[in-house]
């Protein structure tokens, strides 16, 4: 051991490393230390190389509690005005995604209210869903622009993504998304709406920093693969990495076509094709799920999982919390739909919600519990990682640090559900 001692040693800890050949790479008895905001040390206690308090100006036992590392929502559309609720109400009595969207609801009334509201009140609307997200073991967190469709709103969407980041403490991933839906401006002139996402908003706000990655809804109520290309064109001058919106609701090739330019990933995909599969696996395009948008709209085509396995595309996993088709608030929620839903392994949504979630925003140094990576990490209330995804509901997490530092403390029940 040199001179520097760590900064913090967590001990009698079961840790779910996602690194090695174990199952949930798991390390019973383990011990971690966090040092200058990178994990320095991750073994069984019995192997440490010296006394604890030796080794660490601050010395904690976790007390059998499970620790992972932190988790990553790969994809969110978390800054918008106002809400659907009403929306809700019209597909339990009949009305599909579709047809709402064609009588100017969905995206639409979505982009209405965006508009409407000033960047304080997108903050203030925004910040206790970040806020829950985080609570939940959340601390690396994409958000998409797309509800403004116009320079000015989509430039505050971003602006507030940026902004709860700073406030919170977490890392924030921007994606923007100016070809999500057509702005009613522009219903009868297409191509000219497409020239200024490509030729004025993407270089813009590209400019101002504020652009981490861009998307796009290539789907028949979105826009075609031809559009999206020339976006994806767009964003290759600027040196920026795509992700696709692809076959949510049809097969329109995208996902093939994000793997055509090395895309990060493709969401949603319950359409994929067997081309479409190949394609990201050559391509090492992340395959994300999103089983709230699924569950909300009440959809039967599953996702084909057997054949991404087979492929070995990674999988991840992510809240799609937007106003209309994932109100969802808890990626370990969504871990556990994927289980139920799209008959995932707990070990394998565990890792959709981090190491291949960051995986699917480009992080390399975190997602993993191994000596380099970040110190981003949950102890929570259970001590068996299935239980992360085997709990419906409820606070499960116990500590959350960021880069070694304690953000977020939850005193365990006298009763935790593991008790039982």
């Amino acid at each position: 051991m040199n001179e520097t001692r760590w900064d913090r040693l967590l001990l009698n800890a079961n840790l779910a490393t996602f690194a090695g050949d174990a199952p949930y790479g798991l390390v019973e008895h383990g011990a971690i230390a966090l040092h200058h905001g990178r994990i320095a040390w991750v073994g069984r206690m019995d192997t440490l190389p010296d006394a604890p308090d030796a080794l660490a100006a601050v010395v904690e036992s976790l007390d059998g509690a499970l620790v992972t590392p932190a988790l990553v929502d790969c994809h969110t559309h978390l800054v918008f005005g106002g809400d659907r609720a009403h929306e809700f109400e019209l597909r339990l009595n009949g009305a599909s995604y579709e047809q709402i969207a064609h009588a100017g609801g969905g995206i639409a009334s979505s982009v209405n209210a965006t508009r409407a509201a000033s960047e304080e009140q997108l903050f203030a609307q925004s910040l206790p869903r970040a806020q829950a997200l985080l609570a939940d073991g959340v601390t690396t967190l994409e958000i998409k622009s797309g509800y403004g469709l116009e320079l000015e709103t989509e430039r505050r969407m971003l602006r507030v993504a940026r902004r709860l980041g700073r406030e919170l403490g977490i890392s924030v991933r921007t994606s923007f998304l100016g070809l999500h839906a057509l702005p009613p401006e522009f219903r009868d002139r297409r191509g000219d709406y497409v020239s200024l996402v490509c030729d004025a908003m993407l270089p813009a706000l590209a400019a101002e920093g504020l652009v981490d990655a861009v998307d796009a809804f290539c789907e028949g109520i979105g826009f075609n693969r031809e559009e999206t290309r020339r976006v994806f064109e767009r964003a290759k001058q600027l040196g920026l990495p795509v992700k696709l919106h692809a076959e949510q609701l049809s097969d329109q090739g995208g996902a093939a076509l994000v793997a055509e330019y090395r895309g990060l990933s493709a969401d949603h995909l319950e359409h994929l094709s067997e081309a479409g599969i190949e394609a990201m696996a050559s391509a090492g395009t992340v395959a994300v799920l999103l089983p709230g948008a699924f569950y909300a709209l009440r959809e039967t085509k599953l996702p084909p999982v057997a054949a991404l396995r087979e492929q070995r595309v990674p999988i991840a996993i992510a809240t799609d919390c937007n106003p209309g088709t994932s109100p969802l608030l808890s990626l370990r929620l969504a871990a556990g739909m994927a289980c139920t839903l799209f008959r995932l392994t707990p070990e394998e949504a565990l890792r959709g919600v981090t190491a291949n979630a960051a995986r699917a925003l480009g992080l390399h140094d975190r997602g993993t519990l191994a000596a380099g990576q970040r110190a981003d990490l949950v102890a929570w209330n259970v001590r068996q990682p299935a239980e992360l995804c085997y709990w419906i509901g409820g606070g499960l997490a116990r500590r959350v640090y960021v880069a070694g530092e304690l953000v977020s403390r939850r005193k365990p029940s006298r009763r935790s559900p593991s008790a039982s």
